[in-house]
């Protein structure tokens, strides 16, 4: 016998695995109820997928008066045999012949996640205990889903993965809050800084100044100038003082760079992406979707659908900004063009005017990033923003300045300092080609796909402003 997953045994009409087959299943107790025969019906769960598995245990079982004492969340060990269900709510449950009580619950008063409903506010402060929760489980598969599919997609389009570092020196967007990492070899207790020990830039162990990454972007074009398709896909970081249900100090981003490609390019590109990977979730995790539209958004499987068959809509900035300013919503940042739009303005125009995804191109440079490439007017960038529903922007990208001189000059105007560039400058002077790429915030595409509302639910461990219990 081998171990199998509930997953399995649960689709067991439509796989390999046949009824009467002697398997075993390791996991947790869901729930547990006496029949009026005097058996017992466990609901084992071991996190493979949302639906537990029921299991019989007869009143002969010599430990059975150890297994009736079982509460929720409890491990246990099943060897049995599959069998057709005599009951409405499955088709198929495990008889066991042995159960093994593996871990017990020590006081089960006191345990923090009981078998009762929980706010999603409370379980955010048991954050090592709330994937054992239903609402949290589903979102983590459908996580793994989304993380799947995107290395899927890039691999069919021919894209290399690159790690880009988490330790850097440079700030990428040229004017973001980062955080500053310090060594502390002086220190004779390692878990504790003493801000004595550092005097200057110099006394740390890279002997400048460095910090923790907000992007890999800069670090992928110089992999993009040789090897054409790569990406990035991992975790950066931002000092911001913002405490949102949007903002996360640590969160992960999925940044892919083209060579020789322009922004009509990245935009069809990250249509494709998005459609791709929500198309795979609708496929893979179907329960989950169904469990969450019942729980947080009844609208999600109609939503997700609508989102794969409708074309995104393109427009200017200045367009954008037009039709905003014709709007009779009171927004509370007015309209004014040269503005970097908030997230009612970007919902707005998602939501009550295009009811659509769009991407906005062609921003003032103004309000924009040093490396994006300045349009022939001399006042935008080639640049793009993904919209979508309930989200705001989850997409942003643009044409990277590929002339040397101009970006230079951006890089002046900024206040950069260009001898830090310079290997970023180099790029430029041998070989320049034109490029570009966008960035995706993963967990903003979490909170899309699932329909939660706070971005803290899409990550496992979330680090926002005041908040490290981990």
């Amino acid at each position: 016998m081998k171990m199998i997953k509930t997953v399995s045994i649960l689709k067991v009409l439509n796989g390999n695995i046949k009824i009467g087959s002697n398997i075993i299943i390791k996991g947790w107790v869901r729930t547990k109820r006496v029949s009026k025969k005097g058996f017992l019906f466990l609901m084992i769960y071991d996190g493979s997928c949302l639906t537990p598995l029921q299991v019989i245990v007869h009143n002969f079982l010599k430990n059975y008066k150890e297994i009736s004492l079982l509460t929720t969340h409890c491990t246990v060990e099943v060897i049995g045999k599959i069998c057709k269900s005599k009951g409405k709510k499955q088709n198929v449950e495990i008889v066991a012949n042995e159960v093994v009580v593996i871990g017990k619950i020590e006081n089960p008063e006191s345990y923090p996640i009981s078998s009762k409903q929980h706010t999603i506010e409370y379980l955010r402060e048991v954050a090592h205990l709330r994937p054992r929760t239903n609402i949290i489980g589903a979102i983590s598969r459908i996580r793994n889903t989304i993380a799947y599919a995107i290395h899927s997609f890039f691999n069919k389009e021919g894209y290399i993965w690159i790690s880009t570092p988490i330790i850097t020196s440079l700030d990428t967007e040229g004017s973001s809050a980062m955080f500053e990492i310090i060594s502390n070899k002086n220190s004779e207790n390692n878990n504790q800084i003493n801000s004595s020990n550092f005097k200057s830039e110099h006394d740390s162990f890279f002997k400048k100044k460095v910090f923790l990454t907000v992007s890999g972007q800069l670090h992928a074009e110089s992999y993009a100038c040789a090897l054409k398709k790569v990406y990035t896909f991992g975790p950066t970081f931002r000092a911001e003082n913002s405490n949102t249900n949007r903002h996360l100090a640590e969160f992960w981003m999925v940044e892919p760079e083209l060579a020789f490609g322009r922004l009509n390019d990245i935009a069809i590109l990250s249509e494709k992406m998005l459609k791709y990977i929500v198309s795979i979730v609708l496929n893979e995790r179907n329960d989950d979707l169904f469990f969450l539209s019942k729980k947080i958004d009844n609208l999600i499987l109609n939503r997700l659908e609508k989102f794969i068959s409708n074309d995104f809509v393109q427009l200017d900035y200045r367009d954008a900004i037009k039709i905003l300013k014709k709007s009779k919503d009171e927004f509370k940042r007015s309209v004014l063009y040269g503005i970097d739009l908030n997230t009612e303005h970007e919902r707005y125009l998602v939501e009550k005017y295009f009811k659509n995804t769009v991407i906005i191109k062609n921003h003032p440079k103004n309000i924009k990033a040093f490396y994006m490439r300045l349009n022939d007017d001399n006042k935008t960038v080639s640049s793009m923003d993904v919209l979508i529903s309930g989200v705001g922007e989850i997409i942003g990208g643009s044409e990277r300045e590929e002339r040397y001189n101009f970006l230079c000059l951006r890089m002046k105007e900024n206040k950069i300092n260009l001898n830090k560039y310079s290997w970023y400058t180099d790029l430029r002077r041998y070989g320049t080609v034109p490029h570009a790429g966008f960035g995706l915030g993963f967990e903003r595409l979490i909170s899309y796909v699932t329909g939660i509302k706070n971005i803290r639910e899409a990550i496992p461990f979330p680090r926002a402003v005041g908040n490290l219990n981990y």
